[in-house]
């Protein structure tokens, strides 16, 4: 759900001034004395994402992120440089409030970082005689350089000597934890003494029992949220590590400082492990392997259930790749980095490739300087997750990338998955294809593209923007930062924020927004109260606009809109609230209806990402909204796991839920209940007359209206009808689950249309232009048919009526035929490749269900055309032979058909027969007056007849004027030239002039004619 976005912004901390793209290498590579001093040997980013530190040989620098400017540094002396050695690595308390320099000899220099709120740097002097009139950008951008951002102080702290030689530093919270080398142990620094006044505990490796003995520790990251650490052995080893506590001890021993789990042990060298990163989001541990591979882990639990997950796509081989040098989750765990020593690349959460640098020019990016795209050893994610640091240790330079990400990673609602809509870090990109006609929806036009800039002086007050939402029919927007919300309107392009500073900073949101009409509702926090809050669009932001509050007794984890007029509010009381919205032509309100408890069934309502429920269909038509819960199955997204809860009676007449897990590696899912537009399914595609026929259409099907889809980094998988997937959930019932409609794409796919037969994702490429000295990204629109896969569902178990239904609804696409022909390509090539038993075989069901159409025929040559010669003899042993279909081309009148059959008479059957289907044919399209058809006709005859006397045959019957001795020659020969090497030439007709189409004397090439019509003869 991450894409990168542009050209990255490039800072540096140093007065190095480096040579322009076109100077010589002789110029280029002459470095100046104290160059390599200044490269960026470290980076590290505080847990709040504000401050970032840099590390050279001799100095430490502090940034502010955003924007990204040079805050303080501190350069070592001489002496301290004698004493202690060169900088080598650096560490950041994750308050940013202690830095730490890891030393080449041995040593650990800490720093303290305070902020001074009163003193202020980079402040802009401003003279007040202006006479032109300012906008309020203007003036904003005044008021912001005046004030200036806060200054920063760095003061020497104390400097650790660490005797056994340092291989891995962790800095937390409370400690500072050293891997030493000799011996290898465990080293806990405390970053004050405790009450005994004790600072330092230390375990020796060759002590802990759960990892291998005579091993030595070379890689350790740690995760807050999850309490855990991933150690790194110099064997490849990772072990899943945890602080004990403090009452831990051995019988007779010292006290057990870490208690772990192994759990990956590398067979061979290759699969040697040497990076990791922790994605506490989805419980998730990768790791990077000696030959570049990437492996990721499920952490089901904290006693060593952590099995292989999957495994990332490699963005190219290990030898173009290099080893990876780094990894980094984004904050909300939905995208990872890899760095390598030659480039860099990022996937989906489920391993989706979204971007990298492997597709560059090397050449290219070397002439002009751009060394971020030819490797990366560092990498950090700055704010939300809208832009990532990028470093190299042989370079002084720092990349800053921005990215687009997707609104659903902050707000997971219906409404933000039917519509695409990306966050960056200043605007709101909103793809508008979806209102408009079929062909332009499937556009890859960037004017499609919405950009809405976020208001300025809400950005500098509440940024990062934490969660954006749009309404179901794309009318409004939704914003929210730190503090308070903001909501804008598409079609008058206005923001409306809060104009009193108190009342936006007395909130924050927190559980999500959605809209209900021209209505936001958000659920808020203050310091005394957790509520849903409804504001109109209509009137401005204040305390007197809320239009109704609704108090509740924990925070919001998640809610959604479901059914015209139902909220769901999931608590972290691990409570399902419903609620029902009432509204009248002069007020609106948040009726309770029901609440449904959890307690024993959802064990974390904090890794709750999203809810729905599934009504029966008895009662969504005349059911008491009352009584929803008691019948609702209810459908949770926890951690990557679909949940399916049932509700069921029990013996004392209580209400149960029994739960089954019905997929796994969901990054999301999509209910077609929920999304208001798949309700006029039936409207925007009427129903065509033309494709009635002897099979029993059944209407009175939703079609897929009541299908769940989902995306597992791989496939988007589609159940068809959730209520039979709810059946055979059942307790009840012995059947299995239904398998779903799996559909590949070579793109992230972030919705689905329904009613126009497609997925709409999103690719992201690396654009290098010669004219230019930077590359840049930039992302297009991709789609994908997903009617055909689903129609063979159909028939594969041998449903056709359910299958013609469903074409019924969307023949009225002008793409109809052509999802028909993949259907007819997909199924013909399987069965080539592997034939199956002749009672298994999909194919005569698929042309029987294709015969029912109108563009039969046509699907057929079509489908011809573009297999290999080899998969027409299995093809045709299922039809008519070749000759029955050209007539019946010729008696519809479909000529260009008609055309497309001779290709497969002339290979199948006798060329006579095909040379005097081809002059019959001739004959009718001299009466059609179709004269492009008539040419290449005759370059057919040609090719069966080099003479010519076929078609002088063909001329004569036709009573086509013999044309003049002069031009016998060449005549007899352009049609052979034509067809070999491109050639033109000229025919005379009866009428003696030529056919308009062709009155150039070019006979066109291309596989579409003028007309719009297949080309068969090309």
């Amino acid at each position: 759900m991450y894409w990168p976005l542009g050209a990255p912004r490039i800072y540096a901390a140093s007065r190095r001034k480096r040579k322009p793209p076109d100077a010589s290498n002789d110029e280029k590579e002459a470095p100046e004395d104290g160059q390599n001093g200044e490269n960026i040997l470290g980076l590290r980013v505080g847990r709040n994402g504000h401050l970032f530190t840099t590390i050279t040989e001799t100095t430490l620098t502090i940034w502010q992120a955003s924007p990204v400017v040079v805050l303080a540094s501190i350069t070592r002396s001489v002496q301290s440089m004698k004493s202690y050695g060169s900088n080598v690595e650096v560490l950041l308390r994750p308050d940013s409030t202690i830095a730490v320099v890891q030393t080449s000899s041995g040593f650990l220099v800490t720093y303290s970082i305070t902020t001074d709120p009163n003193a202020r740097v980079y402040q802009q002097i401003h003279e007040n005689g202006q006479s032109r009139r300012q906008s309020n950008a203007d003036r904003f951008t005044l008021e912001v350089e005046r004030r200036g951002l806060p200054e920063v102080n760095i003061r020497f702290r104390m400097v650790i000597k660490v005797d056994a030689g340092i291989a891995k530093v962790l800095a937390l919270d409370d400690e500072l934890i050293v891997a030493t080398e000799k011996p290898p142990a465990v080293q806990c620094i405390k970053w004050t003494p405790d009450n005994s006044g004790s600072q330092t505990s230390t375990e020796l490796i060759s002590r802990m029992s759960w990892i291998q003995k005579k091993s030595g520790i070379v890689e350790m990251v740690y995760d807050r949220a999850m309490s855990l650490a991933v150690w790194i052995t110099n064997e490849g080893r990772a072990y899943a590590v945890q602080r004990s506590s403090s009452t831990l001890r051995e019988a007779d021993g010292p006290r057990k400082l870490f208690r772990g789990y192994g759990f990956h042990t590398p067979e061979v060298e290759a699969k040697m492990a040497t990076r990791a990163a922790i994605n506490a989001r989805f419980s998730l541990l990768a790791l990077a392997c000696a030959n570049a591979e990437i492996l990721v882990y499920a952490a089901k639990d904290y006693v060593g259930s952590i099995p292989l997950s999957h495994r990332l796509e490699t963005p190219a081989s290990a030898l173009t790749t290099g080893q990876v040098m780094s990894l980094a989750y984004s904050p909300d765990g939905y995208c990872l980095f890899a760095g390598y020593e030659k480039g860099w690349a990022l996937w989906s959460v489920y391993g989706k490739l979204q971007g990298s640098s492997f597709a560059a020019d090397p050449k290219l990016s070397e002439n002009n300087d751009e060394v971020w795209l030819q490797g990366v050893e560092e990498a950090c994610w700055l704010g939300s997750g809208t832009s990532i640091l990028l470093s190299r240790k042989d370079d002084h330079r720092l990349w800053l990338m921005e990215m687009a990400k997707s609104v659903v990673t902050g707000c997971f609602s219906s409404a933000n998955i039917s519509r695409t809509m990306l966050l960056t870090n200043s605007t709101l990109m909103i793809y508008r294809g979806y209102d408009l006609p079929l062909l332009t929806t499937i556009s890859a036009d960037a004017s499609l593209w919405h950009h809405v800039q976020i208001p300025p002086p809400y950005l500098l007050n509440q940024q990062p923007i934490r969660s954006a939402a749009t309404s179901p029919d794309g009318r409004y927007l939704a914003i929210a930062g730190r503090r308070g919300l903001a909501h804008y309107s598409v079609s008058s392009g206005r923001w409306k924020t809060f104009e009193d500073v108190q009342a936006e900073n007395a909130f924050v949101v927190r559980g999500g927004m959605c809209w209900y009409q021209h209505i936001l509702i958000a659920a808020a926090e203050t310091d005394d109260y957790h509520e849903l809050r409804l504001y109109s669009r209509e009137h401005g932001l204040d305390e007197s606009s809320l239009l109704y509050v609704e108090q509740l007794p924990s925070p919001v984890v998640t809610m959604s809109l479901t059914g015209q007029d139902s909220l769901l509010v999931y608590t972290y009381q691990n409570i399902l609230y419903h609620f029902v919205i009432n509204a009248s032509s002069s007020n609106m309100t948040l009726v309770q209806v029901g609440q449904i408890a959890f307690n024993g069934i959802i064990r974390a309502p904090a890794r709750v990402r999203a809810v729905s429920w599934i009504l029966p269909e008895y009662q969504l038509r005349d059911g008491d909204p009352s009584q929803d819960v008691a019948c609702a199955s209810v459908i949770f997204l926890v951690d990557a796991k679909l949940v399916l809860l049932q509700s069921s009676t029990s013996d004392d007449g209580a209400l149960k839920y029994d739960m089954k897990v019905i997929a796994n590696n969901v990054e999301y899912f999509d209910l077609m209940r929920d999304q208001p537009s798949s309700g006029s399914l039936s409207r925007s595609l009427p129903e065509s007359p033309s494709a009635r026929s002897a099979l029993d259409f059944s209407h009175s099907d939703r079609g897929l209206k009541d299908s769940l889809w989902y995306f597992d980094g791989s496939k988007m998988h589609c159940w068809m009808d959730v209520e039979d997937l709810v059946q055979s959930a059942s307790t009840e019932n012995v059947r299995e689950i239904p398998s779903t409609v799996s559909i590949p794409t070579d793109f992230y796919p972030t919705s689905v249309v329904l009613n126009k037969g497609i997925l709409l994702g999103i690719d992201s490429d690396l654009i290098q232009r010669r004219d230019t000295y930077f590359a840049f990204f930039r992302f297009s629109i991709r789609s994908q048919l997903f009617l055909p896969l689903v129609l063979r569902r159909h028939l594969t178990y041998l449903d056709p009526s359910a299958a013609s239904s469903l074409a019924h609804r969307y023949q009225q696409l002008p793409y109809f035929s052509h999802a028909l022909e993949i259907l007819l390509h997909t199924v013909l090539d399987d069965e080539v490749d592997k034939p199956p038993d002749p009672e298994s075989a999909l194919l005569p069901s698929v042309i029987s269900f294709l015969s029912y159409f109108p563009d039969y025929l046509d699907i057929l040559v079509q489908c011809t055309r573009k297999t290999e010669v080899r998969s027409w003899r299995t093809l045709f042993n299922n039809l008519p032979p070749p000759l029955e279909l050209f007539e019946a081309s010729l008696e519809k009148g479909m000529l260009k058909t008609a055309g497309g059959y001779l290709l497969v008479l002339q290979t199948l059957e006798e060329s006579d027969r095909s040379s005097e289907q081809c002059v019959r044919l001739l004959q009718r399209a001299q009466q059609a007056g179709d004269w492009e058809l008539c040419k290449e006709l005759a370059r057919f005859l040609m090719a069966l007849d080099t003479s010519g006397d076929t078609l002088r045959e063909a001329m004569e019957r036709m009573n086509i004027q013999a044309p003049a001795e002069k031009e016998k020659s060449t005549q007899l020969e352009t049609p052979q030239t034509n067809a070999s090497s491109g050639g033109s030439g000229t025919m005379t007709y009866l009428n003696g002039g030529q056919s308009p189409a062709s009155s150039d004397g070019n006979i066109s090439r291309s596989p579409v004619s003028r007309d719009g019509e297949t080309d068969y003869f090309s």
